[in-house]
């Protein structure tokens, strides 16, 4: 079986995808698939040709991916699926050109692109690309793969009539750092992500104005998109919090770990997520988390591990003053609760079973998988 996973970059300031797709494609090949992954020429990779990813899989410029596909056709056996992370992009486009004029099958995974959020966003260029190829492209797909319900019913309410199947993104195993000791008892809330307005940094600035709380500092880490840092300062500066948050940069994917375990709570305030993969990092490494219901993560909640809460200044705040309050070893039973929740339901080996039986069933027919999303 050879899967030809087509993402716009593996640069980790590109966004979620950057660290999931390689991982996902890792997976899948330790579950029996050939995987080959296929970027955008211009991120800054695969300028010679040929690369490898960190997982030691083979990533070439998306120009090569028709003559793959054809070469792989080449063979008389339909056993090639082309696996499309995101849409918008000159690059997805191509993807699914391919995978029509190859006759291959396709699954797109959106990655939180038809949220209604994001499609609000810049809404009148995204309804240009609507009417003139997205629409077209999402329905030549067999299967549309969501990684929550949350999303897989965004999903549905397009009216595509398309199956749609449901796995979450994983979080390898290894992601765990030693925790450390904080200085003059000074506390740190993480806030780990790109520094855009669909991550609600602006909300958070205003919430933590409201509670102030004592010893506690906001590291921002992540890089600036589009110079939104910028606006983000500017409410600082209004609220007198210029000192009370931390802007670091970009962090590599080492570095992070350490950051997760030395924070003592961990907040992603968006407004739109299909999955919010530094919410399960967070967990992973014991660290409480403040989220909202623009993320899929209701586990928060039902395993008494974080606040999963309503969008908006009000309840981010109450989310903070509860968390900051708490006494520390309260704090760290929480995280343990969300460590073991990571440990059992999103380890990488169990997502790459689960995605590969997709595949099997998109070539072959039969029962569909278990993971299959009800539409009824």
């Amino acid at each position: 079986m050879n899967i030809c996973h087509v993402v716009e970059s593996l640069d980790p300031a590109a966004g979620g995808p950057a660290r999931s797709v390689p991982s996902l494609g890792a997976a899948v090949h330790e579950a029996g698939a050939n995987v080959q992954l296929y970027i955008n020429k211009k991120s800054g990779q695969n300028e010679a040709g040929q690369a490898t990813a960190k997982n030691h899989l083979p990533v070439y410029p998306i120009q090569q991916l028709n003559k793959a596909v054809q070469a792989f056709s080449a063979t008389k056996q339909k056993n090639t699926i082309i696996h499309s992370h995101g849409i918008w992009l000159p690059l997805n486009h191509h993807a699914s050109v391919t995978a029509k004029r190859r006759t291959v099958p396709l699954i797109i995974s959106p990655r939180g692109m038809l949220e209604p959020w994001a499609r609000s966003y810049r809404s009148w260029k995204k309804a240009i690309a609507w009417n003139l190829y997205q629409r077209r492209d999402l329905g030549a797909a067999s299967v549309l793969h969501a990684t929550s319900v949350q999303e897989a019913k965004n999903l549905q309410a397009l009216g595509l009539n398309i199956p749609i199947v449901i796995i979450a993104n994983g979080v390898d195993a290894h992601a765990k750092a030693e925790t450390v000791e904080h200085r003059n008892n000074q506390k740190t809330a993480l806030f780990l992500s790109r520094i855009h307005p669909i991550k609600g940094l602006i909300n958070l600035v205003r919430a933590w104005a409201e509670v102030r709380p004592d010893n506690w500092q906001v590291i921002v880490a992540g890089p600036d998109e589009d110079g939104y840092q910028k606006e983000v300062e500017h409410e600082l500066q209004r609220y007198t919090l210029s000192d009370a948050f931390k802007f670091i940069g970009s962090v590599s994917d080492q570095d992070k770990w350490q950051h997760y375990a030395s924070a003592d709570l961990f907040i992603l305030p968006s407004h739109s997520e299909n999955f919010g993969i530094v919410v399960a990092e967070a967990l992973a490494s014991g660290t409480p988390v403040i989220t909202t219901t623009g993320t899929p993560w209701e586990e928060l909640k039902i395993h008494s591990c974080g606040w999963w809460i309503d969008i908006g200044v009000a309840p981010l705040a109450e989310a903070i003053r509860q968390a900051t309050q708490l006494p520390p070893e309260e704090r760290r039973v929480m995280g343990l609760r969300g460590r073991a929740l990571i440990k059992q339901n999103y380890s990488w080996d169990t997502i790459g079973k689960e995605m590969f039986s997709v595949y099997e069933w998109m070539i072959r027919g039969g029962t569909p998988p278990n993971c299959i999303f009800d539409h009824k």
